[in-house]
This record gives structure tokens, C-alpha cells and sequence, in this order.
């Protein structure tokens, strides 16, 4: 369960008081520091729009339903057998002004944590849902990429202007598909487009995590259950714009000889090994010789066994961080799931770093000198940004223990299917003569714990007993607290 992707329905408030401590506990808080909100609105107020007038570009949003911090708008139109894509993304850097009360609070948040509950914004309301939000109907400032993508997926850079624009229609992903699907020109273009990134990303052996949204909803005959939503084939097309500025702008970042790149290795090879396992014993293997990205673009999230799968692969996942340069470039700059050199510069409302990012890009593209305040902040971000990810982390590593004990409370002695995500080997049965006089024949295996992911619900949580990763197991559900934020899993035998 990735708790990014995880809602609470209205029948489920009785969990947000936890959630909400749980937060809290972590340091994250919604509250807003008065002279940073100050800030934030006289900067709101001094504000003056770019001069370069691009409002003849009908550019459209395209979010998850009720999204009002949005980050970005696109508009795309054939070129040739390729397309043209122009790509806005809010003009966050305007609103924030160096070494200000606003300025610090950013960099101390790091990022907008999106939790069961709610979220909890990087910048105060007055920018990430008010003037720095591309709103339909509104006109606003933005950085606006320019990319010419061919169709066998190949893409140059044109432009990268700052400029005016309006946004003229606000889609959410179930909107934006329906248009999909009834021949929208649009959308369209953005499919195709998406569909010949996609191929490209299959040519460099590049990855992708995808895992459907869920909500907790009450089930038949009490209780409560997860609803999942697979993400729709328009929200990926929508994702693969995204990726592509990011790994244009690493480019960019490259060419410049500064910049700050998100980097992650290759998965190890005992890492590989597991998971491999692990897919063989749910009955979708992956075969040797099959790259990892075009193994999991073969999975149907729908079916409980192949989610398990997904959620498996954040296992070669690992080590992902930002590495800031200013001179030579990294040695290694690989983004190992993109599989190619990449950069954050396409959500400033709700990542901090992208907001340096977009500056960074701008001047070099454009030949202008490259602002001392970007490069003054490019060491220190890494380190801001690890320790903004590990409160938000923290904050949902608890709320997901609060919400895994919600969702079994009232299912003590009930027995679940299970894989072991991470385990061991178990020590040789004792013979009868080791074994204690009057111990038990059968039943849970108390001795270390493992690490599992319940088939359903789709539950990540340590279990006692012994076994090794990548075998499925039954367990046997001992308690499920939610006070504690705590639930009991014992091992009873192999599945």
C-alpha cells in the first residue's frame, strides 16, 4: 500500500483525529507561520505578471478530480508526423522572494505531503491554490517549454519562455479519458504522444511504479475495505509529458555544468534475485533476459497477485536522492528507473527544488547569466530535501500503521495469504527428540519475524515466524490496535 495513493471516504473520519497526531508527531504541520503567510500575500500583491504574452495557446489542466494546486498545463498540436508540446509550469519562483521568512519555511517543508487525511501544502493558500495555481479562466505567469517530439518518440528542445498564459478548461483524469475515448483532438495527440514516449522509455529501460489510487470504504456486512482505482491510460499519457521536461531539463542542467539531478542507482543484484522470486511463486514471472520496466508494463494492477507484484518492485526502488553540481557533473547522473538523467522542475507548488530548477533552466536556455541565489542553494538542497522526505515519510509510515490496524480490527483469528517480501531461510525442524516434550505439532512459528504483503487487503507489515522472501505464507491475524498503531501477524505454515 503507498500511501500517496491511499484516501479516506467521509464514512472513515474516525481515523483522521490519529492521523492527524500521528503528523504532528512527525513535525509536519498545516499551520502556517503568520509572517510567511505575510509574506506570501504581499508578494502575491507586488506581483506583476511576465511580459511576454503567450494567452493565444489554449492550454488545459489535466488532474486527479478537486485538485486546486495545479502546477502545470499543456497544449499540444501535430508537427509533421510528431507533435509540438507546450508545457506550462507555474511561476512559482515570482511569489517567493530569497532570504525571506516564506523563502525559509519553504525549504524547511521541502514538499507538499499528501497524507489519508489531507494534504499539508509547501506554500500557504494564498499561492498554491490562489495566484500561483493555473486556474481555468485565469491568466498567470509560467515557464512555458516548447518541445518538439518526433514520432518514433525523439524529442528537442525549441524554447523555454517566461511568459503570461491562461489555462481554459480545468479536466480531471475520468474527464480528460471520456474525451479520450469519444475522439477528442486533444487528447488524441496526447495519447499518441504518450504512446510513442512510452516505446522511447522501453528503448532506454526505463520503469515505471504504477499503483492505483485507494480509498477505504465500508464493506458488505460491516467493517471496512480499500477500493482501488487503476490509474486510466490518459493520466500515464499525462505523466509521460511531465517525464520528458524532467529529463530535458537534466540536459539542460548537464550542458550548463550545474544543476541538481535526481539520481538513483541500478537494483542490486540480490535485490533482482528476490524479486524475481517473488514473481515466479504469484504466478507472473520475470523472465531473464526481460529489462524490469518492460516486465512490470506487463502487469494488470486490477488482479490482487499482480498488485502484490507492484508493490514488490519498490524493492529495486532504492537510493533515490538529489545530487547538486557546479562544474563537473556527476559521476553517476543515471535515474536508473528513467534510464536516463533526470530533474524535478515540474511541480514547484508542491517540490521545492523544482522552483531552482526552473530558473536554473530559463537562464541557461535563454544565454542569460545564471541568478548567484540559484547556484548559493544548490548544495544545500539535497540535504533540505532528505530531511523534509524523512518527516514525511515518518508522518506516513504512521498513518499507514494507523490505517493497516483500522482495516484488520475486528478480524482477530482470521487467516490471510501473504508473500515474504524479506526474509530468511528457516533453521532445520527440530527432530522429535530436540523437540520440547509437549510442544505442539502445528501453529504459529513464533521464533524471528518476516516481512510480508497480504494479498488481500494489500497490507505491508512484519510477521513472526520464519521464512524465506519470496515464499507465500498464511498467516494468522493475533490483534490489530489502533490506538497503538500496532497489528500481530504470526506465521502458521506455508500457503
Amino acid at each position: 500500500m503507498r500511501h500517496a495513493y491511499l484516501r479516506l471516504s467521509e464514512v472513515a473520519t474516525a481515523l483522521r483525529d490519529s492521523l492527524e497526531t500521528a503528523a504532528a508527531a512527525s513535525g509536519l504541520s498545516a499551520a502556517y507561520p503568520p509572517a510567511a503567510v505575510a509574506e506570501a500575500e504581499a508578494a502575491v500583491s507586488a506581483y506583476a505578471l511576465p511580459e511576454l504574452d503567450l494567452l493565444g495557446i489554449p492550454f488545459v489542466t489535466i488532474d486527479p478530480e478537486g485538485s486546486t494546486d495545479l502546477d502545470q498545463a499543456l497544449w499540444i498540436e501535430d508537427e509533421g508526423t510528431g507533435w509540438r508540446v507546450h508545457y506550462a509550469i507555474a511561476d512559482v519562483p515570482g511569489f517567493v522572494p530569497v532570504g525571506t521568512e516564506l523563502d525559509a519555511e519553504t525549504r524547511r517543508r521541502g514538499e507538499t505531503a499528501y497524507l489519508p487525511q489531507g494534504r499539508i501544502p509547501l506554500h500557504p493558500e494564498v499561492i498554491s491554490e490562489g495566484a500561483g495555481s493555473l486556474l481555468e479562466g485565469q491568466e498567470r505567469g509560467a515557464y512555458v517549454w516548447e518541445l518538439l517530439v518526433a514520432a518514433d518518440g525523439a524529442s528537442t528542445l525549441a524554447s523555454l519562455r517566461h511568459a503570461r498564459v491562461r489555462s481554459r478548461e480545468q479536466l480531471s483524469y475520468p474527464e480528460a479519458q471520456r474525451r479520450l475515448e469519444a475522439g477528442d483532438a486533444l487528447m488524441l495527440r496526447l495519447h499518441a504522444f504518450g504512446e510513442a514516449r512510452r516505446a522511447d522509455e522501453a528503448r532506454r529501460g526505463g520503469a515505471n511504479l504504477s499503483l492505483p489510487e485507494q480509498e477505504i470504504v465500508p464493506a458488505e456486512g460491516g467493517g471496512y475495505r480499500l477500493r482501488s482505482r487503476v490509474p486510466l491510460p490518459i493520466e500515464e499519457d499525462n505523466a509521460q509529458v511531465s517525464l520528458l521536461t524532467g529529463i530535458t531539463a537534466a540536459a539542460v542542467m548537464l550542458e550548463a555544468g550545474v544543476g541538481l539531478l535526481r539520481t538513483m542507482p541500478a537494483p542490486d543484484p540480490e535485490a533482482e534475485r528476490r524479486f524475481r522470486q517473488v514473481t515466479a511463486l504469484l504466478g507472473h514471472p520475470w523472465e531473464q533476459g526481460q529489462g524490469y520496466g518492460a516486465y512490470l508494463r506487463t502487469l494488470d494492477v486490477s488482479d490482487p497477485r499482480q498488485l502484490a507484484i507492484m508493490h514488490a518492485a519498490g524493492g529495486l526502488f532504492r537510493g533515490a536522492g538529489y545530487t547538486a553540481f557546479d562544474g563537473a557533473a556527476p559521476a553517476q547522473p543515471q535515474q536508473a528507473a528513467v534510464a536516463a538523467p533526470y530533474a524535478h522542475v515540474t511541480a514547484p507548488l508542491r517540490r521545492l527544488v523544482d522552483r531552482f530548477g526552473l530558473v536554473l533552466c530559463h537562464a541557461h536556455v535563454n544565454a542569460a547569466p545564471i541568478p548567484a541565489w540559484v547556484r548559493e542553494a544548490l548544495p544545500t538542497l539535497p540535504e533540505a530535501m532528505k530531511a523534509a522526505g524523512s518527516a514525511v515519510n515518518s508522518a506516513e509510515r504512521r498513518s499507514l500503521d494507523i490505517v493497516e490496524a483500522f482495516l484488520l480490527q475486528g478480524r482477530e483469528g482470521e487467516r490471510f495469504e501473504a508473500v515474504v517480501t524479506e526474509g530468511r531461510l528457516p533453521s532445520p525442524a527440530p527432530s522429535a527428540a530436540q523437540a520440547p516434550q509437549g510442544a505442539p505439532a502445528a501453529g504459529p512459528r513464533s521464533t524471528g519475524s518476516v516481512k510480508v504483503t497480504l494479498l488481500d487487503p494489500p497490507v505491508e507489515a512484519r510477521a513472526e515466524g520464519v521464512a524465506e522472501s519470496g515464499s507465500l505464507v498464511t498467516l494468522e491475524l493475533v490483534s490489530a490496535d489502533i490506538a497503538s498503531a500496532t497489528i500481530r501477524l504470526c506465521v502458521v505454515d506455508p500457503a
